[in-house]
């Protein structure tokens, strides 16, 4: 080694000898009393992470723009103690940038959702913003770099006409294209504003500038904007080219009509503007798609066979210049709203798309080629061939598992009753199929090509709600199984967050209220998801509205089937509101919606029976749903026989107590809220007064004959605990009944049992519950094979949904119990740490990202004690629970809230000190 090299790793050696010194200095400081003086205070640094309803640069902002940022300082235990926007109308061409608001300097902490208080916005206008702080002691930061957004359009702002192609085609793909020429001034804007039923792909002068589904009832449509100033070519000719696939009615997917509307806006530096409007001038035909049935009942996606030949023909179709005189006119429905196309609403999600290869590639011995992607995935199947022969077909096979010859298994029980095929009729020379419309797979057979595949050859475009991958939980810990199960939860969840929450990406790929309840807590805590929470929560809204004057939920939204419900989905509403409000700060979301979860819960308290103040027969639901669906798809024996369901009451309690929440976050009357948590500590004390045996265990319910079940589920006594109805005294023997049990409850409710036996004190199970591979759970499913979570833990037997997101919630319980982080109030602003207590695991570390910035911990065990290290961002406070033994406080560096130059002790007692941090780094020590 040489003299240089050896001093490049010396050097840092030393700076960590200097840096433990001096840590150790402090904490003798610290210690034995002495003052240690107070660093001086620093101005903040430039606020970050800009958003605008949550997204960096959102192109449609309807209504007022709720601003957020993250603050930064140096200086640790600091806080916003006020802020200053300023938002500006952006250049265009030769106008000049133009400011139209400035808040003035508003003291207050919000950082998240902080609504424009200006004059009205323009629609269809560029805007750019930009805020700064002010910390505790008054300094000020410097201006942020500015942001942009885009105002949306509205219903009358359109000027387009709705088109279509005229067809009785039941699966319609439609081929639409137009040609325009500019301007020769450059182009300094344009914005294309496009919807289209049910999904869409747009280009111009070929190239794919967007993507879109329209997953939405007529009235409640949804549009998207792409800025395409790049695309638009000056002083020449362009083309705008839509492909639209409409498919009727399915899980998920109302009916409507087929339909697309553009309009396309173009500036020029010279002030000129052109616009382009989809009407009868535009030229359709029908795209490459040969007929075909459904893959099933459910979904009702149809089997996609693509010919070739039509591809070839069709090819540069959205570029200028190409022949489209064989074409046809559009069939004109009008300008908009126009028809059943009455009001469309700007969508504030979108997919992203990434094109995956497969790990293995096997060749059979008949030359057919299996790949293997790793792991199921939501994707369309993309495969290229090389040397084609005009009219020849290519069959693909799409499935979850394979059969003992190592083909891809097209059985009815391995892939959700769903016929995964395609076909391909090729024509001469090289060519690729891609596949329309996502199915969830892991495996893609194919046969009858001629020619070689390999994993270059064979890919897929896998897909989901588009996330930040900043914004990304991670999580390790000494436990390798437990790690595997953080992954596993974190990816179903994503992967099962397409256009709206789903059950599976490939049986009823349908947005159930009970499914997206579960899945978006898992999005919100391992993607920083907002948005397609706030979306969905939206939408169950409009369900109510449309269909439910008594106050319930469709249990499906939107779907093809109407007017549909769960009463005990209905009952999880209010509790979903909260968790969202909790998550992001967003109170404008809950003001919106406060009177849909109000007659949730007035719904429950008209189901209440005098006699026993029980909610009995709670109406709703039909067949095996009736009056609530307890759980599913196995019940693990509970009473269904009960008309005073247990779990049914336990989550009314939940919807009156959290309408209650909310009413008290918006300012509602303290009557109304008083009201409401009255009436929930009445049901409280009416369950525990009629739904426990003797002994303080929670039965199945009351029968019709008003006597207590004879049976004694998991669930209840799970619920009992999580919900916080069971009395102090009796929870560590509701915890002992269902810790015996190890885990007889489903997917979709098993994270309310993590959560009993946390707050029963029983890491150890949560622990074992999370990592146990030889009953069932979650490792269980990563030993068998499962690389994405089930329907129900039986699923390779009962032939269940082997892609089912609904048990990813887990995710939340893994992030509290076993990292130790949960937000205590609302945008996370208050935080508390506590590692878990009594478990084998000796040390965890990972990340949680929250509206105010990423908290970071790492703890560990061992033979001194625990040590916990924190960081936590600018504007937010946290309780810190370590682990002690004995009596003695840990040593203890960092910042205490308000700036003080500590950690502040709160007292030791049971076994753990409590302390109170401010932002920055801490670090807790096992005292020697």
């Amino acid at each position: 080694m040489s003299s240089a090299h050896r001093n490049t790793v010396a050097r840092p050696r030393r700076r960590r000898v200097l840096l433990a010194t001096a840590i150790v200095t402090a904490l003798s400081a610290a210690a034995s009393g002495v003052a240690v003086a107070a660093p001086p205070n620093h101005a903040p640094h430039t606020p970050q992470h800009l958003t605008v309803g949550d997204q960096s640069r959102p192109l449609e902002v309807e209504g007022a723009p709720r601003f957020g940022w993250q603050p930064q300082d140096v200086d640790g235990g600091e806080s916003q103690s006020a802020y200053e926007i300023v938002v500006t109308r952006a250049a265009t061409g030769p106008d000049a940038a133009q400011q139209v608001w400035d808040s003035g300097r508003i003291t207050s902490a919000d950082e998240a959702y902080v609504p424009y208080r200006g004059p009205a916005l323009a629609d269809g206008t560029s805007y750019t913003w930009t805020v700064r702080t002010w910390d505790r002691e008054g300094a000020a930061s410097k201006w942020a770099a500015p942001a942009s957004f885009d105002t949306g359009i509205t219903d009358t702002d359109w000027q387009a006409s709705w088109i279509r192609r005229t067809t009785g085609e039941k699966d319609d793909y439609t081929l639409a294209r137009k040609e325009f020429t500019t301007g020769a001034s450059p182009v300094v804007r344009a914005r294309l504003y496009l919807s289209a039923y049910h999904q869409y792909q747009a280009y111009i002068n070929g190239k794919l500038v967007d993507r879109g589904p329209a997953y939405a009832y007529t009235d409640e449509g949804y549009y998207q904007t792409t800025d395409v100033t790049k695309e638009v070519k000056a002083g020449g000719a362009n083309a705008i080219g839509v492909l639209s696939h409409w498919y009727g009615p399915g899980q998920g997917r109302p009916s409507g009509q087929p339909g697309m509307l553009a309009r396309l806006v173009i500036d020029h530096a010279d002030g000129s503007q052109e616009t382009v409007l989809s009407d009868g001038s535009w030229k359709v035909t029908r795209g490459p798609w040969l007929d075909a049935g459904y893959r099933n009942s459910d979904g009702r996606d149809y089997i996609e066979s693509v010919d070739g030949r039509l591809v070839q023909a069709q090819q540069g179709w959205s570029r200028p210049g190409f022949d489209d005189s064989s074409w046809q006119e559009p069939q004109v429905v009008g300008v908009h709203p126009s028809g059943v196309f009455t009001h469309l609403q700007a969508q504030h999600t979108r997919m992203r798309y990434q094109t995956v290869h497969p790990v293995k590639v096997t060749t059979l011995a008949d030359g057919s080629v299996v790949a293997d992607f790793g792991r199921i995935i939501p994707a369309m199947p993309k495969v290229s061939f090389t040397q084609g022969s005009s009219g020849h077909t290519v069959a693909l096979q799409a499935g979850y598992l394979l059969k003992a010859d190592g083909s891809v298994s097209d059985s009815s029980h391995d892939n959700q009753s769903t016929n995964l095929s395609y076909s391909y009729t090729e024509h001469d020379g090289a060519q690729t199929f891609q596949a329309y419309t996502y199915e969830g797979f892991r495996y893609l057979q194919i046969s009858g090509a001629g020619e070689s595949s390999d994993a270059y050859s064979i890919a897929a475009v896998a897909q989901h709600v588009a996330e930040d991958p900043a914004r990304a939980a991670t999580f390790t810990s000494s436990d390798p199984m437990l790690n595997q199960v953080e992954e596993l939860l974190q990816r179903s969840a994503l992967y099962d967050s397409q256009e709206q929450f789903l059950d599976t990406p490939t049986r009823e790929k349908g947005q159930f209220l009970g499914d997206s309840v579960d899945i978006s807590r898992a999005l919100m805590a391992g993607s920083g998801d907002r948005n397609q929470t706030a979306k969905a929560i939206k939408e169950f809204a409009q369900s109510q509205k449309r269909w439910w004057p008594d106050g319930r939920l469709n249990a499906v939204y939107p779907n093809g089937d109407g007017q549909r419900d769960i009463p005990d989905y209905t009952e999880m509403y209010p509790g979903w509101v909260w968790a969202y409000y909790l998550n992001s700060g967003d109170r404008s979301l809950v003001n919106d919606t406060y009177q849909v979860s109000l007659n949730v819960a007035d719904y429950v308290r008209r189901s209440i029976d005098p006699d026993t103040g029980l909610v009995t027969k709670l109406p709703g639901g039909s067949g095996s749903y009736a009056n609530g669906i307890i759980d599913w798809p196995n019940r693990y024996g509970y009473d269904t026989a009960t008309t005073a369901r247990t779990t049914v009451n336990i989550l009314a309690v939940d919807a009156l107590r959290s309408t209650a929440d909310q009413a008290e976050a918006i300012g509602r009357p303290q009557a109304e809220t008083h009201a409401l948590r009255a009436d929930a500590d009445k049901l409280r004390a009416a369950i525990n007064a009629r739904l426990r045996r003797a002994d303080g265990i929670y039965t199945d319910g009351l029968e019709s004959d008003g006597t207590q079940s004879a049976h004694a589920s998991q669930i209840a006594g799970a619920y009992a605990l999580a919900f916080g109805i069971a009395p102090a005294d009796t929870e560590q023997a509701v915890a002992d009944h269902i810790a015996s049990m190890k885990l007889q409850m489903s997917p979709m409710t098993a994270n309310w049992l993590l959560t009993a036996l946390h707050r029963a004190g029983r890491d150890d199970q949560v622990l074992a519950r999370l990592t146990d591979t030889t009953s069932l759970g979650w490792a269980n499913i990563i030993a068998r094979g499962g690389t994405f979570t089930w329907e129900s833990w039986e699923a390779p037997e009962t032939g269940d949904s082997l892609s089912h997101g609904w048990g990813s919630t887990a995710l939340v319980d893994l992030q509290q119990d076993m990292l130790g982080v949960t937000a205590t109030s609302p945008a996370a602003r208050t935080l508390r740490v506590a590692p878990p207590r009594g478990t084998r695991l000796t040390r965890a570390a990972g990340t949680v990202w929250t509206q105010a910035g990423t908290v970071a911990v790492h703890w560990s065990t061992g033979g001194a004690g625990t040590t916990v290290t924190v960081d936590i961002p600018v504007n937010t406070t946290a309780e810190v629970v370590v682990p002690v033994k004995g009596d003695a406080a840990p040593h203890a560096l960092g910042a205490g809230p308000g700036g003080a130059d500590a950690p502040r002790l709160e007292g030791v007692h049971d076994g753990v000190a409590v302390y109170t941090v401010g932002s920055g780094h801490s670090t807790f020590a096992p005292a020697s």
